[in-house]
């Protein structure tokens, strides 16, 4: 049989429309899902599954797996504003013993939150000398970031790894938004802030900080502001705010150890969650009747995000 140049056609053209069409359709049903959780208590403890309630849109939802984050890779980003005062620089020691005593599953990156975005090498690492190597003294220009929440946002829509790993990201900054109007006690709302917070849950990271003092807003209003940010941020994805003081820190290792600890105390949690709309979120909450333990979870995640390998990705 001869073929016609036009079945030719017609054939290539299907194999390059078709995988595009197969994209935008949204899977339907439950689909395979996870979310980065941590663990608060006294003492370090494993986390009972059987103790564990997931509500998944409101709805009791079985748990499909629980998995500790340290035991697979994680990707810790570590973005510094460039804003800080010129005494962040005694910090950065104590900042490179935390990278080298990681462990070797850990990979890091190191960003600078300058003018809106994130400057960085692009990559995470393994190599954690490497990574110390590019620890630098802040500019410490007033403002430098713009906003450390548009930095937040364009790092994590576009985060530098397709790998499945638990990913985390500690902010060193002082958490004010020059964007939202004054940093007064009665301005605690953002909607950069709720964006930063949005896309954050997307890409399936736990957001935490440090409060520390910029080159240019000085006073408890600017500092009630931007810890007020911070602490949003932190309880929405699953994070925390590590201090929340108007004195800059003398060392900032007290928190870099409880950040460690709170890698080592998260899981990531599994369970099936419907597929609605390209990107949209789906509300979870997460309890347990575990004595002395009480769970950090993300407040929204989307469906089909997975740090497990071989897990359906949802996009």
């Amino acid at each position: 049989m001869k073929l016609t140049r036009t079945f030719w056609l017609s054939a290539a053209l299907a194999v390059l429309v078709g995988p595009i069409f197969a994209q935008e359709i949204p899977t339907e049903g439950p689909i395979p899902t996870s979310a980065l959780i941590n663990v608060e208590s006294k003492k370090p403890v494993e986390l009972d599954p059987h103790a564990l309630n997931l509500q998944v849109d409101g709805k009791d939802s079985p748990v499909t797996s629980l998995t500790k984050a340290i035991s697979g890779p994680v990707e810790i980003a570590i973005l510094i504003d460039d804003g800080l005062r010129r005494s962040f620089a005694q910090q950065i020691g104590e900042l490179g013993a935390f990278i080298n005593a990681l462990p070797p599953n850990a990979s890091v990156l190191i960003g600078y939150m300058e003018n809106g975005s994130v400057r960085s090498s692009g990559h995470f690492s393994a190599d954690h000398q490497e990574i110390v190597g590019q620890l630098r003294i802040t500019t410490s220009v007033p403002g430098s970031s713009a906003s450390p929440y548009f930095c937040l946002s364009d790092f994590t829509k576009h985060w530098p790894s397709q790998q499945p790993a638990a990913r985390f990201v500690l902010m060193i900054t002082n958490g004010v938004d020059p964007y939202n109007g004054g940093p007064t006690v009665m301005n605690q709302s953002s909607p950069y802030v709720n964006t930063a917070i949005s896309d954050a849950q997307r890409a399936g990271v736990a957001v935490y900080s440090i409060y520390f003092q910029d080159a240019g807003y000085r006073g408890s209003e600017g500092s009630l502001s931007g810890q007020s940010y911070l602490q949003q941020l932190g309880d929405a994805t699953g994070g925390t705010l590590f201090n929340t003081t108007t004195i800059p820190p003398v060392s900032i290792l007290p928190y870099l150890n409880q950040f460690g600890r709170a890698i080592y105390s998260s899981y990531e949690l599994g369970f099936r969650a419907n597929a609605g709309k390209r990107d949209a979120l789906t509300r979870i909450k997460v309890k347990t009747s575990q004595s002395g333990v009480k769970i950090h979870a993300p407040q929204w995640v989307r469906p089909g995000q997975s740090a497990q390998p071989g897990a359906s990705s949802g996009s």
